[in-house]
């Protein structure tokens, strides 16, 4: 249930957020600055609640404790409309909301055990939880207007802190083993190449996230089509962390991520270019299962790998400062100023170019 009202929370910002500062009159930069806000306390948040859990031993008291911030925080978003005031709004609550999902990733990994291939099974319900809130607020929008999103997006964080408390750490966590220190880890050349590799893979997906509902909707597609894209996107998403097990066992996880790779280098260009026509996007959204359910599968299965014992929380939140974080951040802002300049010809060029130079960086230096 917590993978899936958190991931709705997602399904209800990604999608429709843009959409939301669009009618409050914000400019593309504008946007782009604060859906970048939106992320780049990704960065932060992961690795403080990382250390703390670690230290602690208990994961789920920290997710709790950020889940509930997050709502109080989300409040801002009801109460206020001008630039600097969504501006702080989004700065504290999506702090407190990144800081929980590494969190209770690595609380599911532990619970696991040696059956870590069935993470995408449960992962999967996250998948679920979005495509459900897609569809569901983009009929909201379409029957009530955007002006219903930051009532939703409210529902949804309080959810999300209330079914933290399903599920309960038990024991402190001590670790006795004799691993390598954390900064050790990190210098280790197949760790910083997958980091890098990962931000900027998430980088190119600036121009999509801000931007694509936005796109579609200038180019005279009706809402209740562009939440099914969404929808589809995640669909095939879910696809992948079915199968994922049965893809693990039968090709290496490089093989994986150069595939990903290749595969959202095509999507970038379809969008670019061929967005006027619906059954490229069609074919663009299934890709979705590449450029992000295959990738982050794969990239969150060598990170349990890297990072073990008493560093696997801080090994989950370094992965998601530096890929969806900071990358996702940086991509955000880059897309505002591209759209600005030179519309989805630009900004999606840019993410295909960011993507090759992922490519050429993986296949080097990913083992």
């Amino acid at each position: 249930m917590h993978y899936f009202f958190y991931f709705a929370v997602l399904g209800a910002l990604l999608p429709y957020l843009g959409l939301y500062f669009k009618s409050l009159s914000f400019t593309p930069i504008e946007i782009g600055q604060l859906m970048g806000v939106l992320l780049a306390t990704k960065v932060i948040a992961p690795n403080l609640w990382g250390w703390l859990a670690d230290r602690s031993g208990l994961s789920i008291k920290w997710v709790r404790l950020a889940t509930g911030l997050t709502a109080v925080a989300g409040v801002g978003l009801i109460v206020f409309e001008s630039y600097w005031a969504l501006f702080t709004t989004i700065l504290f609550f999506s702090f407190f909301w990144h800081a929980s999902l590494p969190q209770f990733e690595s609380y599911t990994f532990g619970c696991l055990g040696d059956q870590k291939h069935k993470y995408g099974q449960i992962r999967l319900w996250g998948s679920v939880g979005f495509i459900a809130a897609v569809l569901f607020i983009g009929w909201q929008i379409e029957q009530f207007g955007v002006e219903v999103l930051p009532w939703d997006l409210l529902t949804l964080m309080i959810l999300v802190w209330l079914t933290a408390f399903l599920v309960s750490d038990g024991k402190p966590k001590v670790h006795h083993e004799n691993s390598d220190g954390f900064t050790t880890i990190l210098k280790r050349p197949e760790v910083w190449s997958l980091l890098l590799v990962s931000f900027l893979v998430q980088l190119s997906h600036g121009a999509y996230y801000a931007f694509f509902t936005i796109q579609l909707s200038e180019l005279g597609y009706d809402k209740t089509t562009i939440a099914w894209l969404w929808a589809l996107g995640v669909i095939a998403e879910i696809a992948v962390f079915f199968f994922m097990a049965g893809l693990f066992k039968n090709y290496s996880v490089r093989f994986l991520i150069l595939l990903s790779i290749v595969l959202t280098l095509v999507r970038w260009l379809m969008n670019g270019y061929l967005a006027e026509f619906f059954v490229w996007m069609f074919i663009a959204q299934l890709l979705h299962a590449a450029s992000f359910g295959l990738f982050h599968a794969a990239g969150i299965h060598l990170i349990d790998q890297y990072f073990q014992g008493r560093h696997h929380g801080k090994g989950q939140a370094v992965f998601a400062a530096s890929s969806h974080g900071l990358g996702g951040a940086l991509g955000m802002l880059m897309a505002g100023y591209a759209w600005s300049f030179g519309h989805a010809e630009l900004a999606y060029g840019i993410s295909a170019f960011v993507v090759l130079i992922a490519l050429v960086l993986a296949y080097r230096g990913i083992r």
